[in-house]
């Protein structure tokens, strides 16, 4: 895992802002451009991408800039959730946490068996019908569907944290195989002073409060049920990858900081979770506050802060 150098992140942001934050999307941009490489030189061979990575990664985002470079490149793509899979939930056969709670990082949630049958039926080229799943009644939709056939030069990118599953890739060993993560740390001196986790807590917190209408405390309260999915459910699967992406951007800590300490300050002090907050908080007194005037609406960082060109109700940030 790499580490970025606080000192010289804020160096780069007090001496040219621009320069730093094009070059910082550049070379995750390179990753993008190598990802679709890969799925150009397999499509003969199947016309399925399976793109994982844990929460926060910016797994959406990553998938529509890997459709805009195919599609430059004349490959028309199509991106599909796999949480239009999740089966309509049962709370007396859900699977449940150590502390009795649904959980919901499981991938028992899923209908791997559809997911398989869909996959089996686009390499074939025929037809099928994604599923469309209701999150506030959680129970998947019984009238609505989306049609699909893949054409002979389009592919499908079906993005989700259990994409690498071997429920999913034993049984499609051809499809090509990503994976996404914020994976870098950021230290002082070569001291440790933010790792990735908390980098992507810090990017699901602002964006669960901006575009899911769920607030920091939520989502903190949930976080740790998250890591402990990502260790059963991700984490062993990594290695199925054909490509390995990291999201970590080198600017944005000093670009998010300052939409996640109001959210930070609104958490209680004797909140469980409160202790981590803190250190987060700390280590971001550290960075040198970035603009978002200088970030591109195609960062993968818009996701989250919002004003992102991939999302029509994703709003502009005009701070």
């Amino acid at each position: 895992m790499a580490a970025y150098e606080i000192s010289e992140i804020n160096r780069r942001i007090e001496q040219d802002p621009q320069r730093f934050v094009e070059e910082c999307d550049l070379r995750l941009q390179e990753s993008i451009v190598r990802a679709s490489e890969k799925i150009l030189g397999n499509m003969k061979k199947s016309p399925v991408v399976l793109l994982s990575g844990p929460s926060g990664s910016g797994k959406t985002t990553t998938a529509m800039k890997i459709e805009e470079e195919l599609e430059s490149r004349g490959v028309s793509t199509v991106t599909i959730s796999m949480d239009n899979y999740f089966k309509t939930l049962d709370p007396e056969t859900a699977p449940r946490t150590p502390e009795g709670e649904i959980d919901f990082e499981s991938p028992e949630l899923l209908d791997m068996e559809l997911l398989n049958k869909h996959f089996t039926a686009l390499e074939r080229g025929e037809k099928i019908r994604i599923p469309h799943f209701i999150f506030s009644l959680q129970e998947r939709s019984a009238t609505r569907f989306t049609p699909l056939r893949l054409r002979e030069n389009e592919v499908a990118i079906f993005e989700g944290i259990h994409a690498l599953n071997d429920c999913i890739t034993y049984a499609h060993p051809e499809a090509v195989k990503l994976y996404i993560s914020a994976n870098s740390h950021f230290a002082k001196d070569g001291a440790l002073i933010l790792e990735s986790s908390w980098l992507r807590l810090t990017r699901r917190v602002v964006r669960d409060v901006n575009f899911r209408g769920t607030d920091a405390y939520t989502t903190l309260k949930l976080w740790a049920n998250v890591l402990r999915g990502e260790k059963l459910y991700i984490d062993p699967y990594i290695h199925k990858a054909d490509i390995s992406i990291d999201s970590t951007l080198p600017y944005e800590v000093s670009l998010l900081k300052r939409y996640a300490e109001p959210l930070f300050k609104e958490i209680s002090p004797s909140t469980p979770e409160y202790a981590q907050l803190e250190k987060i908080s700390q280590a971001f007194e550290r960075f040198t506050e970035l603009s978002p005037k200088y970030v591109s609406s195609t960062s993968l960082l818009r996701e989250f802060i919002g004003g992102s060109a991939y999302f029509a109700d994703n709003k502009e940030d005009v701070s």
